[in-house]
């Protein structure tokens, strides 16, 4: 979309009652057309729509340790906290489209490994503002992050991934998880299901299940909706949630365990938006 609308967007999201904004790290998709698109960029979208918004708290979902050196993302993070006065989430996670990884010049080899040395220095730098590590894949030497975050101990960390070993590895750490729409059955049932199996993981890495926020992101259908093709035509479709009944689907997904939702809107316009402060009201009411 034009930026300018994506800026708009933004603005009418808080101004109508929104916790939070996020923006998906990708960039590009070849679509099922033939044709091939690509969002803006992330990091840098986030500055921006930090600027524009003085309330919500703004995050990527998820941003992909793979699309820049770990200590640099560190620092780009410390940076949009410092922009939006400290509302910003670091959500992480080790990307999946291979094809934008081979478009643009990344690894794509081990990924879930470079995203372990990667968490491990972004970690200790958004947390203790240095870090020194030496790994297979990343290495850093007297690494100080200055300035840093604004909030004493960093923003809060987002593991954007259910697979055993990232849980394993994100899980002894992180302030809250992450699981799409398309990998719970966008239902609370199968919501709950996940949550179950990653407060098993969380037990089993000696961390409490309560102390780290179950979020989900929700598909959502309002009229002149199209469906969703980009990048997703892989993964398993699902039935949307359509937009009359989400008031009560946001009820059964925070009775199944979530403590934050991120809708996925199609279509996403600032007409949207205004749509939903109808559900906004019915929940706050």
């Amino acid at each position: 979309m034009p930026w300018s609308e994506m800026l708009s967007i933004a603005r009418a999201a808080e101004e109508v009652g929104f916790d939070s904004l996020w923006v998906g790290d990708h960039l590009l998709y070849d679509l099922p057309t033939g044709l091939t698109r690509g969002p803006w960029e992330a990091w840098t979208s986030l500055a921006a729509v930090a600027v524009a918004t003085s309330r919500v708290e703004i995050g990527p979902l998820v941003a992909s340790t793979g699309f820049h050196a770990p200590a640099m993302l560190a620092k780009q993070a410390a940076t949009v906290d410092a922009i939006s006065n400290g509302r910003l989430i670091v959500g992480l996670g080790a990307g999946w489209n291979e094809r934008e990884y081979r478009a643009f010049g990344f690894r794509y080899d081990h990924r879930v490994s470079r995203f372990e040395e990667a968490f491990s220095i972004i970690r200790s730098l958004l947390r203790e503002g240095r870090a020194d590590f030496d790994g297979t894949y990343y290495s850093v030497e007297n690494c100080v992050l200055d300035p840093g975050p604004v909030r004493p101990g960093g923003p809060p960390l987002l593991l954007g991934s259910v697979g055993p070993r990232m849980m394993r590895i994100g899980l002894p750490h992180v302030d809250a998880w992450n699981v799409w729409w398309s990998d719970y059955g966008n239902t609370p049932a199968g919501f709950a299901a996940v949550k179950d199996r990653v407060d098993e993981a969380a037990a089993q890495v000696r961390r409490r299940p309560q102390d780290i926020s179950a979020t989900a992101a929700v598909l959502v259908r309002l009229p002149g909706g199209t469906g969703r093709v980009m990048g997703e035509a892989s993964k398993p479709q699902v039935d949307p949630v359509d937009g009359d009944d989400l008031a009560g689907h946001i009820s059964a997904m925070a009775d199944a365990g979530a403590k934050h939702l991120q809708l996925v809107v199609d279509p996403i316009t600032e007409s949207s938006v205004e749509r939903l402060a109808d559900t906004l009201a019915v929940l706050d009411g």
